[in-house]
């Protein structure tokens, strides 16, 4: 690996919105076609992959002297990067530490360490802010994070922890931790079961349907309340999770204990 990388093709969305932060857009040469933020960066840049596919062509068009890629569905298109010769950078965050683990990361490769200090000064900032209203709360709602509708998939670690910061209590934290997907796979039973107050629907890029929610058998029975949060927002672990989809989860929790 480079010690630093002048040309950096990213294929998941956070690396991008921390490189951008940190000064070194200059730097990134493509993006996933995944990535939202910053809003800049889908005009600026060439998209070179989706999230678990890529055409190793077009990354080797924009010539990257990096490839940084993140979880184990990325996995396999860093490996044919590698084959390809070309020097790669795997990231594997699963927590609020880990979102700063990366931060920094990224910053010493870029040589910006004093930027990568700030930007993680603000995160502390940010989640002492969320702590400090969630203390205020006069209880805790039962919160069930919602990844996927079909089958259900319950939320992740970062997620997990967003809602426990913001006052809520995450009733499938004990499946947070769970590396793949597929693990945190959950019944309705298992949802009712669990009788959450707030129902928290990020639908992994896809619209959040409530109505489709209530139409499940016994779910409107709950009374729960139902909110969408941008999964744009919240599903990639990176400054975008903390700083805007941690906000919505606040305001969601506010409005089922204060209502």
């Amino acid at each position: 690996m480079p010690v630093s990388p002048r040309r950096i093709a990213c294929l998941s969305t956070e690396a991008v919105e921390v490189l951008y932060r940190l000064g070194a857009q200059d730097r990134v040469v493509g993006i996933s076609g995944y990535s939202v933020h910053p809003p800049e960066a889908r005009t600026e840049k060439p998209k070179i992959s989706g999230f678990s596919s890529m055409k190793l062509e077009r990354i080797l068009a924009v010539m990257p002297d990096l490839v940084i890629g993140f979880s184990d569905l990325q996995k396999p298109l860093l490996a044919e990067c590698d084959a390809a010769g070309l020097p790669t950078l795997w990231f594997d965050q699963r927590d609020i530490a880990g979102i700063h683990a990366m931060v920094r990361r990224l910053a010493a490769l870029v040589q910006k360490e004093a930027q990568g200090e700030a930007i993680c000064a603000g995160l502390v900032t940010q989640e002492l802010r969320l702590a400090e209203a969630a203390a205020a709360l006069p209880r805790r709602p039962r919160v069930f994070f919602e990844e996927w509708d079909e089958p259900l998939i319950c939320g992740i670690g970062w997620v997990s922890e967003i809602i426990q910061l913001c006052g809520g209590h995450d009733v499938f934290a004990d499946r947070a931790r769970a590396g793949f997907a597929k693990q945190r796979i959950v019944s309705h039973e298992e949802v009712l079961a669990r009788e959450p107050q707030l129902i928290l629907g990020s639908w992994c890029g896809k619209k959040f349907v409530p109505e489709k929610v209530l139409a499940r058998p016994g779910f409107a029975a709950l009374g729960a309340n139902l909110t969408e949060i941008k999964s744009a927002d919240i599903l990639a672990p990176g400054l975008a999770a903390l700083e805007r989809g941690a906000p919505q989860v606040l305001a969601a929790i506010q409005s089922t204990v204060l209502q």
